[in-house]
């Protein structure tokens, strides 16, 4: 029976935590509970760059260049874009939505000033992998731009198989679990935690 639903962008926060990423436990808990923060100068780019790539909405803000080498990393044909994922781990739905997938790729468009090769290895988002095989998905791609100071920008690509070991993000789901039975009393999204009797899945569950 599902008890907790969780996203990626969630369980990476608590990667971070988990791996001295400079992330008290009151941060991680106001994150849990969705408080409020302002949008930074990067996350706006990266909204604005995605728009500008798989809709061509502002592409005039972006080096063309940088456009096309993005667009040409992308499946042909895109199938579809923004697509529900949902996977049920153990006692866990696990939920999300990935920006586009091919017929058989599914592609995360990423952002950064500053770029590590094997940056998404241990990403959660890899999971979308797994509740994607039915639709016929074999592979996981990341296509990264990282934007340099100097203009000098370049488009990086990370690719998984549904081979690639995901034993630690499943690890991390469980010590999740662990963290938020511990600290219930401060949890006040309603999201987290599934009801006895409540729909399980998290596009009808209520939002706190």
């Amino acid at each position: 029976m599902i008890q907790y639903r969780f996203y990626p962008t969630l369980l990476n926060v608590f990667s971070r935590y988990l791996h001295g990423g400079n992330l008290s436990v009151q941060e991680l808990i106001d994150t849990i509970n969705r408080v409020p923060t302002p949008t930074t100068a990067a996350q706006e780019r990266g909204v604005s760059f995605e728009e500008a790539v798989v809709k061509g909405t502002g592409e005039d803000r972006f080096d063309a260049e940088i456009i096309r080498k993005v667009r040409k990393l992308l499946p042909r044909p895109i199938v579809d874009t923004q697509v529900y994922c949902q996977l049920e781990i153990d006692d866990v739905l696990f939920y999300g939505y990935v920006d586009l997938i091919g017929k058989f790729k599914a592609v995360d468009i990423k952002t950064t000033g500053s770029y590590q090769p094997g940056r998404y290895v241990h990403n959660h988002q890899n999971l979308y992998l797994h509740a994607l095989k039915r639709k016929g998905i074999k592979l996981m791609e990341y296509v990264i731009t990282a934007f340099s100071a100097d203009g000098q920008s370049e488009v990086f690509v990370e690719s998984y198989a549904l081979t690639h070991p995901i034993d630690r993000q499943i690890e991390e789901i469980r010590l999740f679990k662990s963290f938020l039975e511990e600290h219930r009393p401060l949890i006040v999204d309603k999201k987290i935690f599934v009801a006895p009797g409540e729909d399980a899945d998290a596009r009808r569950s209520q939002s706190s």
